[in-house]
């Protein structure tokens, strides 16, 4: 892998219970599996070589170990609109449990109760997007899978509902970049590399 000097590279963290078994995570401070701090360790050869102007994280202890593992965690700046998807009252519950309560719900288009609805998610992105525009030189951020996705949708200036199109597994680097180095043309470098 190599990137360019404006790329943004997005690191999902690594394996917990609650990413394994399926049950959403937002603001619970779940530890990493002993499966997901070899993944996150596993990540500082996969970033080896690559030059990064900032590295900033989630606040969330799975976000911030996994860049540590990964050999960043002197670096890291915790950066608070990187948290993981407020999911309210389905913190911990699973989608078939979700369903079970209320069918046809769809988080990026129905949002949470007590939670986040993805135009929230979205102005945390917005916020982050606009950010990172301003640096200079390319920035590793560590953080949660629904979280990133929306991210992806705002850097690309798609709706916040549309990260629902970006599926990410834990432990995977995704690259958003620039093409033409136009900082008119956001594009999807790379997504989901394991």
């Amino acid at each position: 892998m190599s990137g360019a000097a404006s790329d943004i590279w997005l690191v999902r963290h690594g394996e917990t219970q609650w990413s394994a078994s399926g049950r959403h995570t937002g603001r619970s401070d779940i530890p990493l599996t002993t499966t997901g701090e070899a993944a996150a360790r596993g990540l500082a050869e996969r970033l080896q070589g690559e030059t990064f102007a900032a590295v900033w994280s989630s606040p969330s202890q799975r976000a911030r170990r996994t860049c540590e593992l990964a050999g960043f965690g002197d670096r890291c700046i915790v950066k608070d609109d990187l948290a993981e998807w407020d999911y309210g009252a389905y913190e911990g519950l699973t989608t078939p449990q979700i369903l079970q309560e209320r069918p046809g719900w769809l988080l990026f288009r129905d949002g949470c109760p007590d939670g986040e609805q993805a135009a929230d998610a979205g102005r945390r992105a917005d916020r982050i997007v606009a950010t990172l525009r301003a640096e200079n030189g390319a920035v590793l951020i560590f953080s949660s899978a629904h979280f990133l996705r929306v991210l992806a949708a705002r850097w690309l200036g798609l709706p916040p509902e549309q990260g629902a199109l970006f599926a990410l597994d834990t432990a995977s680097i995704s690259v958003l970049g620039y093409e033409h180095h136009s900082r008119a043309e956001p594009v999807v470098r790379g997504w989901n590399w394991r």
